[in-house]
């Protein structure tokens, strides 16, 4: 077949566009880190203002900094199958990498201090794909957004005369974001456990599961613990890794174990406000059991190189209409590159 050369016209309009593509990709990363709109609320302060509050610890996580890696499997009994074509529901076993932590950007932080503890977990699929969720022990957001949640740190940052919070700029987040009001409450007659084993941890946000056919359900998901729980005791508050030590003393006895349990959303409940919990008498599925067998120091750990990002999701769990979830991916990722340079450099000082 004969090829009509091209005119110059038509050359030139090929090299333009050729041209306009990296010019495009330049374009969009400078919009995802904000410097076109410097008013926008980017990763880049997001992550910033988490480091106002618990301080600049190279080679940590920018949130949640303290903590331990955990390995187990997941033995799924199929009963969340007919919701989802995820792999990770079909009965059977698969392996996980998990990591407890507690709330905070500060690594030395005394564990009895942070009264807000975290589990994140990796499923490995068999076809390769992952699932990784990030939860939290309390029962809601304090927040519905990326936002709310900027003033949120803003307004809790400890005022460097006082090392507390300034009560004028706290009482002034409430004032104008009422919705944290339950939070607050909940925060402030909250007792803390007294072991990450006992804990139950919820995703907040809600995502939708979706079937071979199609259908969708929006769900929330909580790992819920077979661990009965009692209250931090006034020894726990004299040993600054009293949860480390506890888990690493009850793994040794024995696996720790915990349930998968999906809550169904009606078509009323809101699916994009974490802030907001959904009623109580909302159908549940247990989807399987979480079991934990050993734990690792995060450093060098198994779980040191996993972004812990809601957003990694396999065939079958797909996000919500929830805002956070975006603003999470993004200040995860930032967080994860900025930390892995950074021990990066640390290595290469140790050589």
């Amino acid at each position: 077949m004969h090829n009509t050369p091209l005119s110059t016209r038509q050359r030139l309009v090929r090299l333009a566009l050729v041209g306009l593509i990296p010019l495009f990709v330049t374009v969009f990363f400078l919009w995802a880190g904000g410097w076109l709109t410097p008013q926008r609320l980017s990763a880049d302060k997001l992550v910033d203002v988490l480091q106002q509050s618990g301080g600049k610890h190279a080679g940590f996580r920018r949130n949640h900094a303290k903590g331990i890696c955990v390995v187990g499997e997941f033995d799924a009994n199929g009963n969340a199958s007919t919701l989802s074509k995820a792999a990770v529901f079909a009965a059977g076993r698969i392996p996980v990498t998990g990591r407890f932590a507690i709330a905070g950007g500060n690594p030395q932080a005394p564990d009895y201090a942070v009264p807000v503890r975290s589990l994140a977990l990796a499923f490995q699929q068999p076809n390769g794909e992952q699932w990784r969720t990030g939860m939290n022990a309390m029962p809601f957001f304090p927040v519905a957004t990326p936002a709310g949640f900027y003033q949120l740190q803003s307004a809790t940052r400890p005022d460097p005369a006082t090392g507390k919070p300034d009560p004028q700029k706290l009482q002034a987040f409430l004032a104008a974001h009422p919705e944290a009001q339950p939070f607050f409450a909940w925060a402030k007659q909250f007792v803390p456990s007294s072991s990450w084993a006992s804990d139950r941890y919820n995703s907040l946000n809600a995502f939708v599961l979706e079937d071979a056919a199609g259908h969708q359900q929006r769900v929330r998901w909580s790992m819920v613990p077979h661990t009965p729980a009692s209250a931090i005791t006034a020894a726990d508050r004299q040993d600054a890794d009293f949860l480390q030590h506890d888990l690493q003393q009850r793994l040794a006895h024995g696996p720790l174990k915990w349930d998968l349990i999906l809550t169904l959303a009606a078509p009323g409940d809101a699916s994009n406000d974490a802030s907001k919990a959904w009623p109580a008498d909302r159908p549940t599925i247990n989807a399987g059991t979480l079991v934990l067998n050993q734990a690792e120091a995060q450093q060098q750990g198994p779980c040191n190189d996993i972004n812990y990002d809601p957003l990694i999701l396999p065939n079958g769990i797909a996000a919500s209409d929830d805002p956070l979830l975006n603003a999470r991916s993004a200040a995860y990722a930032k967080s994860y590159n900025a930390r892995t340079a950074e021990q990066a450099r640390q290595g290469e000082r140790t050589l």
